[in-house]
């Protein structure tokens, strides 16, 4: 676990490049391809890319420091906490966390909050607005709604109505605030989708983003590109997931399907090629369950496929 300083700042120099940054790199190596017999190889800390934390939770329930430096050895520079309770994350005070987090030579770019069956509320939004700026998060995520809270539409605009006014308490924190979506977002609930007529339509888009898991929306059908072009600039963060199989359209939040980014049949280029259009501004890959086990190997695949196949 002791490394010198020397190698910390170097790491954390590399991963402070930005997405504007990332696509500069790309157009200025356009001009100069790598010979043909070489692949090209590009370092992935200069991709906004990051890791939501909860596809190594078990590695990190054994070892955390030791899994967050293994996350930052795989090439990623930013991570997405799952782990947010009672004002610590992970167990840690925000500023103990956001130190552990930046010795690794990563930065903390997101966090879904604890699942509870209120969600985020007015009453501890402002706790949370606080505790996510301290700990150096640019975004705070609602990434569940329980099922209670599905069964009508007049329910999920009571939801929207309430996320709109925590957007606006994170937002005076320096706090955005965003939703992740599942697949059940898209079922029809009285005649009307609730992603598109209550969600997209409703949530305030300066006060809101949308965080697009691409897994679940695919396997509602849906097409996440023809989606950027009707709600263009709303989705500032993609969850990067893969899926071994198309299968049936499904609505149920249930799957064991997951593969790592680009060892699966999800057109990734397709879709990153109009991240202009979404208004994307980091990258977060997510792998619910490794189908080996082995989680760890599964994050270093996706990344290098990224870096090699994907982003380039």
């Amino acid at each position: 676990m002791n490394r010198t300083h020397t190698r910390r700042d170097f790491l954390r120099i590399s991963a402070a490049g930005t997405f504007g940054a990332f696509i500069l790199t790309q157009l200025a190596c356009r001009p100069c391809p790598a010979p043909a017999s070489q692949p090209l190889v590009v370092e992935p800390k200069t991709f906004h890319i990051g890791l939501q934390l909860y596809t190594v939770r078990d590695a990190l329930a054994q070892d955390l420091p030791g899994t967050l430096e293994l996350v930052s050895d795989a090439g990623y520079a930013f991570v997405e906490l799952a782990g947010y309770t009672d004002g610590k994350f992970y167990g840690y005070a925000p500023t103990e966390f956001k130190r552990l987090v930046s010795n690794m030579g990563l930065e903390i770019v997101s966090s879904h909050t604890q699942v509870e069956a209120r969600g985020i509320t007015l009453e501890n939004a402002k706790r949370m607005a606080e505790d996510h700026a301290e700990v150096g998060a640019k975004y705070c995520i609602q990434p569940w709604v329980v099922e209670q809270e599905r069964k009508s539409l007049d329910r999920y605009r009571r939801l929207v109505a309430i996320w709109n006014q925590v957007g606006r308490i994170m937002k005076e924190s320096g706090v955005q605030f965003g939703y992740h979506n599942h697949n059940f977002e898209f079922d029809t609930v009285e005649g009307k989708v609730p992603y598109y007529d209550v969600l997209l339509a409703e949530l305030d888009a300066s006060l809101v983003t949308m965080e697009l898991d691409l897994f679940w929306a695919i396997k509602a059908g849906q097409d996440p590109v023809a989606m950027f072009d009707k709600f263009p600039g709303r989705f500032q963060l993609f969850h990067m997931k893969d899926m071994y199989t198309a299968g049936e359209k499904t609505f149920v939040p249930s799957s064991q399907d997951f593969a790592p980014v680009g060892a699966g049949i999800m057109d990734f280029k397709r879709i990153v090629a109009a991240r202009d259009t979404a208004g994307l501004k980091y990258m977060i890959v997510e792998q619910d369950i490794a189908k080996d086990g082995n989680t760890l190997d599964a994050i270093k695949t996706s990344i290098t496929n990224l870096k090699t196949k994907i982003l380039i």
